[in-house]
């Protein structure tokens, strides 16, 4: 692996991998506008002379756009696949006015750091994909595996109307037609430190609207106070959220517990008439999703004592389950998954450790069709969807490099 990683090294173009970076994080993909990006991404598939290359629209105006390269029939298939939508960039100009970050999409280097909108999350996976393969065609040397790559939007959460995995979810029929081959591991880019996360939680959000009847405030009496009844469902979520946590812990991903997110009531000089809350419920390995959404509901139903209040249950996020996305555990002794760490060991002998992912993304739709799935790229999570969002360009090399060196060897040792 010493030959093969100096090899790589030399051949390693950092400026051609910066401006891919910069590329990318110029074309602003806000939740509901992957369009420009997707198509952005479909001429630099076709430059990188990767075959199949199809951009697709999985909703009126947005689009995927996926490509492969086959080696031969009887070496492994890796899937490297990402999201390119991002959150939005609201108070970014406010927080960086006067200084050259003030453009979210501005790419701006400082001191050895890329910032902007999608810069660590996560579009730094997407270009760390791309530039592997581009460090592999510079370097003359072919993959030793078959490559599926697919980019697809929709994965974020935040925008009206958006934010279930529509594009992945357009994805899957490649896979359950059988267009194409399960794939042996899926490195989904999100960002990952340069570690190799193997597990993460799931979840299901839920929009509580409790109704009462407005009045005017000197004749309460005429009133059903929606806000009140709100007040005795908070207190019965926090003491549920306790409960859940005492219940017991994953390994890997910790307790499960719920978190009240947002409330609003009322708005005018009155008894207020109505009560929003909205959580977001975590979920861990063992915990079904149903089971969890009823003991919800019948808990907040509990904590209610006048019968003229009523309570709807909403959930906008439906992913690969009806109501959130389903927790993800892959075994960490699968080989490929060794063959990774032993990679990104090769570069950074102090990265690679096995972790969960501090969120959720899309793996389980690739798990639930027998995929092993794990996270890794150069950024990191603690920047996502901040106003501080940025990656480092030693940590990006670092990241190609690593993954360069896996797809080359990979295929071989297990031909």
């Amino acid at each position: 692996m010493t030959m093969l990683r100096d090899r790589l090294k030399a051949a390693l173009d950092p400026d051609a991998a910066i401006d891919r970076l910069k590329r990318l994080v110029h074309c602003p993909s806000v939740t509901g506008q992957e369009d420009d990006i997707a198509a952005l991404l479909e001429v630099d598939l076709q430059t990188l002379g990767l075959d199949e290359v199809t951009r697709w629209a999985f909703a009126t105006g947005r689009f995927n756009v996926r490509a492969r390269r086959s080696i031969a029939s009887d070496r492994p298939t890796v899937l490297l696949v990402g999201h390119t939508d991002t959150v939005h960039v609201r108070g970014w100009q406010e927080r960086w006015a006067g200084t050259d970050r003030a453009n979210a999409f501005a790419a701006t280097e400082v001191d050895g750091e890329i910032w902007g909108r999608g810069t660590a999350d996560m579009k730094i996976g997407i270009a760390t994909a791309l530039s592997a393969i581009d460090l592999l065609n510079r370097a003359g040397i072919a993959p030793s595996c078959n490559l599926q790559l697919a980019f697809v939007g929709d994965e974020e959460s935040g925008e009206p109307g958006s934010g279930v995995s529509a594009g992945m979810k357009a994805l899957m029929p490649v896979y359950d037609t059988g267009l194409w081959p399960i794939p042996d591991l899926a490195i989904y880019g999100e960002p990952s430190s340069l570690d190799v996360y193997t597990a993460h939680m799931g979840f299901f959000i839920c929009d509580i609207t409790v109704n009462g009847k407005s009045a005017y405030f000197g004749l309460p009496e005429q009133g059903v106070d929606a806000l009140k009844a709100g007040n005795a469902i908070l207190t019965a979520l926090w003491q549920l959220s306790d409960e859940i946590r005492a219940a017991g812990s994953d390994p890997m991903i910790g307790p499960g517990f719920l978190v009240v997110t947002g409330v609003n009531a009322g708005g005018y000089i009155a008894v207020p008439g109505d009560c929003r809350i909205s959580l977001i419920r975590k979920l861990i390995p063992g915990e079904d999703a149903e089971v969890e959404r009823q003991r919800l509901e019948t808990v907040v139903r509990n904590a209610i004592t006048d019968d003229l209040i009523t309570v709807t249950f909403g959930y906008p996020a439906g992913r690969d389950s009806s109501i959130g996305g389903t927790p993800l555990v892959t075994d960490a002794a699968v080989p490929a998954i060794g063959m990774l760490i032993d990679a990104i060991r090769s570069v950074v002998p102090a990265a690679g450790r096995i972790g969960p992912c501090a969120g959720w993304s899309e793996g389980p739709f690739l798990s639930a069709r027998g995929a092993p799935v794990v996270y890794f790229s150069p950024g990191d999570f603690v920047h996502c969807h901040t106003l501080e969002e940025r990656v480092s360009l030693g940590a990006y090399a670092d990241g190609i490099l690593a993954l360069a060196i896996f797809l080359a060897s990979y295929g071989q040792t297990t031909a």
